[in-house]
């Protein structure tokens, strides 16, 4: 009788299996069953991080076009930054100040150092990129913009998540599209604009997220409205456009996910790979 054993010589070839072979075989042992709501629910990062580029890329373009003064580009985000900053505070509730140890002394001084530095190098901002063209500039800006939607950390756990590189592609589009800008005025704003949007906002994305969902889904709706209702005074194809974009991503992907899920067929058995599950620290000393 043959064994699954590689220590004895039997008389069957290297590649023989008996009929209890595939008594062991199970599917779709480690697969997740999704519901739809929630599913949509997740998709909602993926919206407001588009929302997030279409609103920056607006708020450019406004600037460029002398519809929006620096001004009060400046006093809208100073105004919605300290909104941001005690709704934070109070869905919070402390515990991560705590944690950290951080006081708000600490953070109103990393503030006035970013303010005045990126002021102070304004004018290197202006003028960084003149010696290339403006079409070039405009299409590094739309690749980095892309980088940014790709490697930004949605909550899945991938080797392709990246904040760091998300934030940083996401910077060096605002540096590029500012050097446009009339004046180094404009381009300390739009920098500092980038900074927000890209960096501080998903920080209370993710609040609210963990600690308020019905909050998120609401502010995740308004500021989608809001992005699509700055689309429209530009361009109403392009409003309808990201409109389509923003229901695929958020009703019908998670649908074809849900039925591409019944579709799933992994197979385990006698033939995966050995898994060791045990500690082996003790034997690397």
């Amino acid at each position: 009788r043959w064994q699954k054993v590689l220590y004895e010589r039997q008389p069957f070839p290297d590649n023989y299996v008996d009929q209890r072979f595939l008594e062991e075989l199970r599917k779709n042992v480690h697969a997740r069953q999704y519901r739809y709501q929630a599913v949509v629910f997740q998709s909602g990062a993926v919206v407001q991080q588009l929302c997030s580029v279409c609103v920056f890329v607006l708020t450019w373009w406004y600037m460029d076009a002398g519809m929006l003064s620096p001004q009060g580009l400046f006093g809208a985000a100073l105004v919605s930054s300290l909104l941001g900053y005690v709704l934070f505070d109070a869905v919070d509730g402390g515990a991560g100040r705590s944690a950290s140890g951080r006081t708000r002394w600490a953070d109103l001084k990393s503030t006035l150092v970013f303010a005045a530095f990126t002021y102070g190098f304004s004018p290197v901002l202006k003028t960084l990129t003149e010696s290339i063209s403006t079409d070039t500039i405009y299409a590094m800006s739309a690749l980095m913009l892309l980088g940014h939607l790709i490697f930004f950390d949605y909550g899945a756990n991938a080797a392709i998540v990246s904040s760091t590189l998300s934030l940083n592609m996401a910077i060096f589009a605002s540096v590029c599209l500012a050097s446009r800008l009339p004046r180094s005025l404009h381009a300390f704003v739009m920098v500092t604009f980038a900074m927000q949007i890209f960096a501080l906002w998903p920080v209370l994305q993710k609040k609210l997220k963990a600690r308020t969902p019905r909050c998120y889904v609401g502010v995740t709706v308004l500021f989608a409205l809001a992005a699509l209702a700055g689309l429209a005074t530009v361009s109403s194809v392009g409003a309808v456009l990201f409109a389509s974009l923003l229901l695929a991503v958020s009703c019908l992907c998670p649908y074809c996910l849900i039925r591409l899920q019944l579709l799933k067929d992994n197979i385990h058995g006698p033939w995966d790979e050995a898994e060791i599950k045990e500690d082996l620290s003790r034997f690397l000393m």
